[in-house]
């Protein structure tokens, strides 16, 4: 009994330290985030702003994000937070998505624009020539997992200067 005890409670701590050091890995290694004043700067010349929300309908405790992100013609920027973890994916989306289900139904009408290696701000230069017309979302998604994170609903920065 005193064996079998033992062996129960150090396997369930060395499977409690594993899961640990997954969900801590992302945040040691991830690099410096861009300085804050490069991201203010980015925001002169935006065409389209909007908001990840942390009560989106596939998000949890484990995977959020919330704050500002815009889209200028060549850079897309984002300042807010967002929950740490690993190979996570920035896609721009035709459609507004905010579940795995509709994610994955929908991924061959987007487009994957960069990588987000920090979760407090990052910078994504987007490819030449992209319409930003035609994408209304941005989305995080988590590649490894098949974990969706956070999306924002982009709003055009003109309509909103007439309203």
């Amino acid at each position: 009994m005193k064996w079998t005890l033992l062996l129960v409670s150090h396997t369930l701590c060395v499977l409690a330290g594993f899961a640990g050091g997954i969900y801590a890995l992302p945040i040691l290694i991830q690099p410096a985030s861009p300085d804050v004043s490069v991201i203010s700067n980015s925001s002169e010349g935006v065409l389209y702003q909007g908001s990840f929300d942390r009560n989106r309908a596939d998000s949890d405790f484990l995977h959020w994000g919330e704050g500002k992100i815009w889209l200028t013609e060549d850079t897309l920027a984002f300042e807010g937070k967002l929950a740490p973890g690993p190979d996570y994916k920035l896609y721009l989306s035709p459609t507004f998505v905010e579940t795995e289900v509709e994610f994955e139904r929908l991924k061959s009408q987007m487009i994957q624009v960069g990588d987000v290696n920090t979760f407090d701000r990052f910078m994504v230069n987007l490819p030449a020539d992209l319409p930003l017309d035609d994408y209304t979302t941005v989305i995080v998604w988590c590649e490894t997992f098949g974990e969706f994170i956070t999306s924002a609903k982009l709003e055009s920065v003109s309509n909103l200067n007439r309203s």
